[in-house]
């Protein structure tokens, strides 16, 4: 138990100054294009699944947050939401950089994300035929429902970041350091999140939960090698941050966003087994 806990303390310590590098990084792309990154999506019209989509993979505080915000406003359609929420990369993208995972690898997953989302979402509004959209004359500032610290400046917010993920990091890689301690060091590529439709369904569930554990934990295992590509894509695609919360929080009908959490989860799932079946 001690070896198991301070080689995870090892391992969350060495990320720190790379977490805390991206995150400033992060949260200065944020402070200097959030806004016209909003005011975009707003104007996108019929291009916004596509907008949307690409837009939600580069690293912004609380995007999908800004996005169920101008959803409830009705500024923006059903699809637009969706795709992204599948394509936003909360704090995948800051792991696998301080992990140093291979640029193909980061790539190949922001790729697959935006593509599925920009796919999804045009398909969502093209069922839907696009239905014509009231606008709301208040949206909610994004600080507010995201908690980052955003009026404490740049580095203060990276800070926080930083502090919160690598608490994460730490418990989880004390779980999987105690796996492999008990169960040999062949346990994580048998476990039920390796199968090729459990996986995902599960993984699915885990990307799901409206903080930034879910993002966490996906990106762990699948680095640790607990999961496969399809299931950590699955997980990747729901795991849209606090956005369901926030969604939850300001759209007025409940049943609606049940609907929209159903559909992620499922779009999210799909994907994810297609992903695990190609070669």
């Amino acid at each position: 138990m001690l070896d198991a806990i301070l080689d995870a303390l090892l391992d969350s310590v060495k990320l720190v100054p790379f977490l805390f590098m991206t995150y400033v990084i992060m949260e200065y792309l944020e402070h200097k294009t959030g806004d016209g990154t909003r005011r975009l999506i707003k104007k996108a019209g019929s291009f916004g699944p596509v907008i949307g989509g690409l837009l939600g993979i580069a690293p912004q505080c609380g995007f999908s947050a800004a996005a169920s915000n101008l959803y409830a406003g009705r500024m923006i359609t059903l699809g637009t939401l969706l795709a992204i929420y599948l394509s936003t990369s909360d704090e995948m993208l800051p792991i696998l950089i301080s992990e140093h995972a291979p640029l193909e690898v980061i790539l190949k997953i922001l790729l697959a994300k935006a593509v599925i989302g920009c796919l999804a979402g045009a398909a969502v509004d093209f069922l839907l035929r696009r239905r014509k959209q009231e606008e709301h004359n208040h949206i909610h500032e994004i600080c507010e429902h995201e908690h980052c610290h955003c009026e404490r400046g740049i580095f203060w917010s990276a800070l926080t970041h930083t502090a919160k993920i690598t608490l994460f990091v730490f418990f989880i890689g004390i779980g999987l350091n105690i796996i492999l301690y008990f169960v040999g060091d062949g346990a994580l590529s048998n476990l039920i999140l390796n199968h090729r439709i459990l996986g995902p369904m599960l993984a699915g569930l885990v990307g799901l939960i409206p903080n930034c554990a879910g993002s966490v934990v996906i990106t762990q295992l699948y680095l640790q090698g607990a999961l496969e590509f399809g299931g950590a894509m699955a997980g990747l695609l729901t795991g849209s941050g606090v956005g369901l919360l926030v969604l939850f929080r300001v759209n007025p009908d409940r049943k609606e966003s049940l609907r929209i959490l159903g559909l992620l989860y499922g779009i999210g799932v799909f994907a994810g087994i297609l992903a695990g079946l190609a070669p």
